[in-house]
């Protein structure tokens, strides 16, 4: 099985202000530790010769995620190196409009490690579509972080789509979960 490493939406502004006064300091705290968890994964990936692909979602004009806005930039610490793939998307599925899939198919990878922002919109839509173009999917379940949204919190939403994503199947492709502590390449 070859690999890759897929980080969605790392960016300066992904969660800002989008909790509650008193929530929004939990979300930043929560997001900072998914960070931390991120940048040890990448760094075996780095490591072990494993492409690395950092997607980052274009925003239109007034968007918190406006192309070429501080919000927009990608999280210092999981920066691209040389060599690494930053894949621009406008949409909530990373295939959807890119040339992801085709990036992944000239090298041969069929197995893609998964982590980053917004749980229930661009890794839930980008890890379901991964298994339904054929990819087996790790998902890290740790390794995903979104804000509170409505009256659901960030920790119910979270909790809610490891427990629906693990084990989702598209024929022979599956969605599995780890802990990032527990991802080697």
């Amino acid at each position: 099985m070859t690999t890759a490493l897929l980080l969605i939406d790392v960016q300066n502004a992904i969660v800002a202000g989008l909790g509650t006064p008193e929530r929004q300091p939990a979300i930043d705290v929560a997001l900072n530790q998914m960070i931390g968890r991120l940048q040890v994964v990448q760094a075996r990936a780095r490591t072990a010769h494993t492409p690395v692909f950092l997607i980052q979602h274009d925003g239109g004009p007034g968007d918190p995620l406006a192309r070429s806005s501080m919000g927009w930039g990608l999280r210092y610490e999981i920066a691209p190196v040389s060599g690494e793939v930053v894949i621009h998307k406008k949409s909530c599925d990373s295939f959807f409009g890119t040339d992801l899939d085709a990036q992944l198919r000239q090298r041969s990878i069929n197995h893609l490690v998964i982590g980053g922002c917004m749980t229930q919109f661009c890794i839930d839509t980008t890890v379901r579509r991964a298994v339904t173009l054929g990819y087996d999917v790790t998902l890290l379940s740790d390794g995903h972080a979104t804000a509170d949204m409505g009256t659901l919190t960030f920790e119910q939403i979270i909790a809610h789509h490891n427990a629906v994503l693990d084990g989702f199947d598209a024929g022979a492709h599956a969605i599995t979960l780890r802990p990032a502590l527990e991802v080697a390449f």
